[in-house]
């Protein structure tokens, strides 16, 4: 990564925008719908600050050297930051961005998704967080549980986040869901490209829990498990952690 996602919470922040004309306009219209509070003076006490100038240079380095993150239009080189192209389905977020390199092509993205997530996934994700307390209830171990919302949340699953349906779905299965018992999943990779995975091979890195793997396989597709998956070098000794939730075993041919 050449970047590192964040969702910063600037509700009731005053956040700096400097300059003038459309670009200008366009930030203050974003730190306004995120619940900022827009100040045009450059001594406002602040965090962040977008500039928007023809001759950016001083003014980026002066708002840094007082310790504000800055995000310069259309200069990626002087942006401590970079804004990506945003879909919004209530609280999910979905943020394109590729660091500053094409603005275009992240919007191209974005448009793309905006035809595949339903309207009404940010209902889905409303009733997940309300069913937090019933969620630890069912399932006491955090492991059973995200297990079990993986099951779920998969494609097919009982609340797949692509079918519209799902967010009217929940209830009745917060109340029937049963638990599938940790699940061992073994491949072997004959490429150092990520992308000559599967699709289930991707599936299986993105819920595992404990990744085992030949020392011989890359980092590129390790990174393709979740970042909290515990990884071990395969050997007779790990596959006694084999029961420890999902455990992908993955060899280089």
């Amino acid at each position: 990564m050449h970047s590192l996602p964040l969702f910063h919470r600037i509700t009731g922040q005053r956040v700096i925008v400097l300059g003038e004309g459309e670009a200008a306009e366009a930030k203050r219209r974003l730190v306004e719908r995120a619940g900022g509070v827009v100040a045009d003076d450059n001594q406002a006490e602040a965090a962040l600050a977008f500039v928007a100038l023809d001759a950016p240079e001083e003014a980026a380095a002066a708002l840094k050297a007082r310790g504000l993150l800055v995000n310069v239009v259309d200069r990626p080189e002087l942006c401590d930051f970079t804004v990506p192209s945003l879909l919004e389905r209530g609280p999910v977020l979905v943020a394109v961005g590729t660091g500053g390199v094409s603005a275009g092509l992240a919007k191209a993205l974005r448009l793309r998704l905006e035809t595949l997530l339903p309207g009404n996934l940010g209902g889905l994700a409303e009733g997940l967080g309300k069913a937090r307390t019933a969620l630890r209830t069912r399932w006491s171990q955090a492991g059973d549980r995200r297990r079990a919302l993986d099951a779920a949340l998969a494609e097919g699953g009982a609340l797949d986040p692509l079918n519209d349906q799902s967010a009217a779905a929940l209830a009745g299965w917060l109340a029937g869901a049963s638990y599938t018992a940790p699940a061992v999943h073994e491949f072997t990779v004959t490429s150092d490209d990520p992308d000559d995975l599967t699709l289930r091979q991707a599936r299986w890195l993105g819920t595992a829990d404990l990744v085992l793997h030949d020392p011989a396989v890359p980092a590129a597709i390790l990174n393709r498990a979740r970042a909290d998956a515990v990884r071990c070098a395969l050997s007779t000794g790990d596959r006694a952690h084999a029961h420890c939730g999902v455990t992908v075993i993955i060899r280089r041919g």
